[in-house]
C-alpha cells in the first residue's frame, strides 16, 4: 500500500499492485485496474518513486 494525497488534502492508501496508469493532465490521475480514477497532489514521478519503494520493501 502507498500513501497518496487527494486534491482536497485527505490522505488515502491505495494498493500499488492495482495501479494501471499514472498520467499528468496537468493534475496527476491514477487509474486502477478496477477502472476507478483518483486525482492526487503528487506528481507522476513521486507516485513512481512511492511504487518503487513499496516494491523494494515487499521483495526485500
Amino acid at each position: 500500500m502507498i500513501d497518496i494525497t487527494r486534491m482536497d488534502g485527505r490522505m488515502l492508501m491505495i494498493n500499488a499492485e492495482l495501479i494501471e496508469t499514472v498520467e499528468e493532465t496537468p493534475d496527476t490521475v491514477i487509474t486502477l485496474t478496477t477502472g476507478r480514477k483518483i486525482i492526487v497532489k503528487e506528481s507522476r514521478q513521486e507516485v513512481k518513486n512511492l511504487v518503487k519503494s513499496y516494491r523494494k520493501d515487499v521483495f526485500a
